[in-house]
């Protein structure tokens, strides 16, 4: 074979590896067994783990194609669901990025509590790493451009749209991520039969317009998935998602009736960073 050839199909062979496909990761045996210990651990609030059967972490987590080697930032764990998961299989490689105490006496509570928890749980967590990140301290940059394997976030695109700052989170988890590195979202999914709220008043973001936020920022979609579809939420509620469980914030009213319901209608997507 002539060298000029061996040039010609060394070239095409890269052209195709830059432009290639976006592909998933797969979770292999030994962090599927790592998620299935800490979704039965004893560490896990007895109120999380009533969640289980809405949330489907294992699913969701093995769509994402987790594997506890990569180095992988959550994007406010709030209260923690996910991280009573993600950080026991992940040890030292999980990243929480919080919000800014700052914010408010409430949050600085929540991102205590939080951080004393990890404490509690050294023995079974590591030592997590925990960052700031949020837009409206121009805190955005919370660990090294191109350090993260993956980034996952769970119903937040619509806080982001309600403060304004969707575009610049979105760009915020691009430049952490290693080129070909991977973000998995789940989010509260509303109806295509009418516009988007911009604020998204109601909690609920349309599919598409959220993966056009991604794309917007660089991402490629990978896939979708339906495991944690709905079907009997109607998404008409007069105080938003959060009259579903588990908030209830119409207490007593109707509430057998929003039990029945369940939890809300999700979509679940996995992004990837092209590798060039």
């Amino acid at each position: 074979m002539s060298h000029k050839l061996i040039s010609a199909l060394t070239g095409a062979f890269v052209a195709a590896a830059m432009f290639a496909t976006p592909v998933s990761a797969k979770t292999d045996a030994a962090t599927e067994a790592a998620m299935k210990a800490a979704l039965a651990g004893s560490h896990r609030a007895e109120a999380n783990k009533l969640r289980d059967p809405a949330r489907h972490p294992l699913e969701t987590l093995k769509f994402f194609g987790l594997n506890k080697d990569m180095k992988v930032m959550e994007i406010w764990p709030s209260g923690g669901y996910w991280t009573e998961i993600l950080a026991p299989t992940l040890k030292n490689n999980y990243i929480a990025a919080h919000w800014d105490p700052a914010r408010s006496e409430n949050v600085k509570k929540m991102v205590e509590t939080f951080k004393a928890d990890l404490v509690k749980n050294e023995a079974i967590y590591g030592k997590p790493q925990i960052v700031t990140l949020y837009p409206a301290t121009n805190q955005l940059t919370p660990v090294p451009a191109g350090s993260i394997d993956m980034v996952v976030t769970f119903r937040n695109i619509h806080n982001w749209m309600g403060q304004g700052q969707e575009d610049v989170m979105f760009k915020a988890f691009f430049d952490a991520l290693k080129p070909g590195g991977y973000l998995g979202v789940k989010e509260h999914r509303a109806n295509t039969d009418k516009p988007q709220d911009p604020k998204a008043v109601s909690g609920y973001v349309r599919e598409d317009y959220a993966q056009a936020l991604a794309e917007k920022a660089g991402f490629k979609l990978v896939s979708k998935s339906e495991i944690n579809a709905n079907q009997k939420d109607t998404k008409d509620y007069e105080k938003g998602v959060w009259t579903l469980p588990p908030n209830y914030r119409e207490k007593d009213v109707d509430k057998a009736k929003y039990t029945a319901i369940g939890e809300s209608d999700r979509f679940t997507h996995l992004y990837q960073k092209p590798a060039k």
